[in-house]
């Protein structure tokens, strides 16, 4: 089950596994026809090949952070992450024994109550695992002088944030479309970002840009190429590009939108509510388990499998603020959208409150915490080429190593639960 690093790895077919050693023909089926048909898939042959290679090099990462913390530009400071830890573990220790609470989250007590002390390890190590810094919806419209400052104080803070104490994995700018209104104010916004980050000796390996409210790949090819002049003024490596699907038209070309990205494309954000509202849904049906929202997910989940991608879900609008009834009621949405997220294979989404960060925690917590035993017993009994009532193939090994690898990475396992499974 581990490589020779010790990492959780799943075993690949091998060339001759999957196509045969066969060199000549059959009954019936000449050698000159069989050439023909190598031939005539030559071209999707290397398509298939390439999306294998993508999804290889996608395997082999590590894991997505469980959420990404969104925060208006002009209130990103040197303290965020430590100042949304602070809040995140102050709300949990407000209702951590509250009688309710499991209700609340979908949640056995038990699980619960097994679940909250890695919540708060989590949050004592890196309450935002991913920042983005938000000069888009979050942040608004402001006069030209206004975002240019908060864009320079923005990047300055978030090299600071990635270098200090219980930082983020990873950070970076989402900024404003590339539709016409918006697009130089947009990339004039990436080019102070980058500037400040850099000129504060940021990492330029953790940075990870947001392009919202996406419609075309034309979009995303002139976006990609104002990263690459950026990037060859400073000197640095690609911007991985995250792309978030928001609109119709993006939503019905999202594989068009990956490929134009190329190896850039580092994520496919859904944008929950610009989404909605465009198909015409009810402002008090806009979630992200309306059933509108989750067909532009599986869309995206296509092209995101096919190139290797990963999806992210969106927000919930419900901040957990007030009372403990308003809290309760905000965390109660945020559980069932998460719960529904990761039925779908969806394992990141946003946060737009350090309030938040507690609730889709323990849920993801609890939703690998419940499935260790049964996955654990399933890949060991495939590597050893037992039967343990489930007939497991080669496709749900390697989902088998994925959900050990999230649970891993997200504190809701340790090493030694996920073990070794093709051992005795």
């Amino acid at each position: 089950m581990s490589d020779s690093n010790g990492t959780l790895s799943a075993c690949s077919p091998s060339s001759d596994a999957r196509t045969g050693s066969f060199t000549h023909g059959a009954p019936g089926l000449s050698d000159g026809l069989l050439d023909a048909l190598d031939t005539r898939l030559a071209v999707t042959d290397a398509a298939l090949d390439a999306d294998e290679a993508a999804r290889a090099r996608a395997a082999a990462r590590d894991p997505e952070p469980v959420d990404v913390c969104y925060v208006p530009a002009d209130r990103v400071t040197a303290t965020t992450a430590t100042d949304w830890g602070d809040e995140a573990v102050a709300v949990l220790e407000r209702f951590a024994d509250d009688a309710e609470l499991p209700a609340v989250l979908g949640l056995d007590p038990a699980a619960l109550a097994e679940a909250l002390p890695r919540v708060r390890a989590v949050l004592d190590r890196q309450p935002v695992a991913d920042l983005r810094a938000d000069l888009e919806d979050g942040y608004g419209h402001r006069d030209g002088a206004e975002e240019d400052e908060h864009a320079v104080t923005a990047g300055e803070a978030t090299a600071t944030i990635l270098s200090g104490p219980r930082a983020p994995r990873r950070a970076g700018p989402r900024l404003k479309s590339m539709e016409r209104a918006t697009r130089r104010r947009g990339l004039r916004s990436l080019a102070l970002f980058t500037a400040a980050f850099l000129d504060a000796h940021g990492d330029p390996t953790r940075l990870r840009v947001t392009l919202p409210k996406i419609s075309a790949p034309e979009q995303v090819a002139a976006f990609v190429e104002g990263c690459a002049a950026l990037e060859a003024h400073h000197g640095i490596g690609p911007l991985p590009v995250e792309l978030q699907i928001e609109t119709a038209r993006g939503a019905q070309r999202v594989d068009e939108l990956v490929a134009a990205a190329g190896a850039r494309a580092a994520g496919l954000h859904f944008g929950t509510y610009d989404y909605s509202a465009a198909l015409g849904v009810a402002p008090d049906q806009q979630r992200a388990d309306h059933p509108a929202a989750e067909h532009a997910k599986h869309l995206m989940a296509l092209a995101g499998a096919a190139a290797g991608v990963p999806v992210c879900d969106g927000s919930s609008a419900i901040l957990a603020v007030g009372d403990r009834d308003a809290v309760f009621a905000a965390w109660r949405v945020q559980a069932r959208t998460v719960r529904r997220a990761l039925e779908l294979g969806i394992t990141q989404g946003w946060d737009m409150h350090p309030a938040m960060v507690p609730a889709r925690l323990a849920v993801v917590v609890a939703f690998h915490r419940e499935g260790l035993d049964a996955v654990v017993g399933r890949l060991r009994a495939y590597r050893r080429g037992t039967s343990d009532g489930v007939l497991d193939e080669p496709a749900t090994e390697r989902a088998l190593v994925g959900f050990l690898r999230r649970g891993l990475a997200c504190g809701a396992i340790d090493d030694d639960e996920a073990g070794s499974p093709a051992g005795p």
